[in-house]
């Protein structure tokens, strides 16, 4: 098989199975549809010759994240009949904004620029750690900082905020 009809087979099988999470009515089968959608896009990215990304696709999304919600969802305990029904006139709402999300969707994609790659890689040498590590390092210095800094201020907060809520409970 050439590599083009495996990649097409992922793709597909990957839209596949996110289409299975928003279309599943149960929710614990909805995350775990999202959890093989992970490891269709962590395939996709080995195919990419991504191996890096793959993992870290791997084990922060479709482990840590994951878990996370599937915790959630059952310390939750969703029933049907705890549900609110929903008019018909809030649904139609919802299929025109999405119809209208999807409209322009393709209108930005229509008229979408085609760069070309600006650096020539070696094939073998592309999706290696070291190479990411020695643009993370260099050239994108700055950014990887500034993105540390602010989950560093998402953990505070998310402390301060978690003690707060204690303080008044107490």
């Amino acid at each position: 098989m050439s590599l083009e009809l495996i990649a097409t087979i992922l793709g597909g099988l990957t839209v596949g199975s996110a289409l299975m999470v928003v279309l599943s009515k149960h929710p614990v089968r909805s995350v775990l549809y999202l959890v093989l959608t992970f490891f269709m896009i962590s395939s996709n990215y080995i195919l990419m010759n991504a191996q890096f990304i793959a993992v870290v696709n791997i084990i922060v999304y479709a482990g840590a994240i994951m878990v996370l919600f599937l915790f959630v969802l059952m310390l939750l305990n969703l029933k049907q009949e705890n549900e609110p029904r929903t008019s018909f006139l809030i649904k139609i709402a919802s299929v025109l904004a999405g119809g209208a999300l999807f409209t322009v969707f393709i209108a930005a994609l229509k008229d979408g620029v085609v760069i070309a790659a600006s650096s020539v890689v070696e094939a073998n040498d592309q999706g290696l750690v070291q190479n990411l590590g020695q643009l993370l390092f260099t050239k994108y210095v700055l950014p990887f900082e500034v993105s540390s800094v602010l989950f560093i201020a998402a953990m505070v907060g998310a402390v301060m905020l978690a003690k707060r809520e204690k303080q008044m409970i107490d």
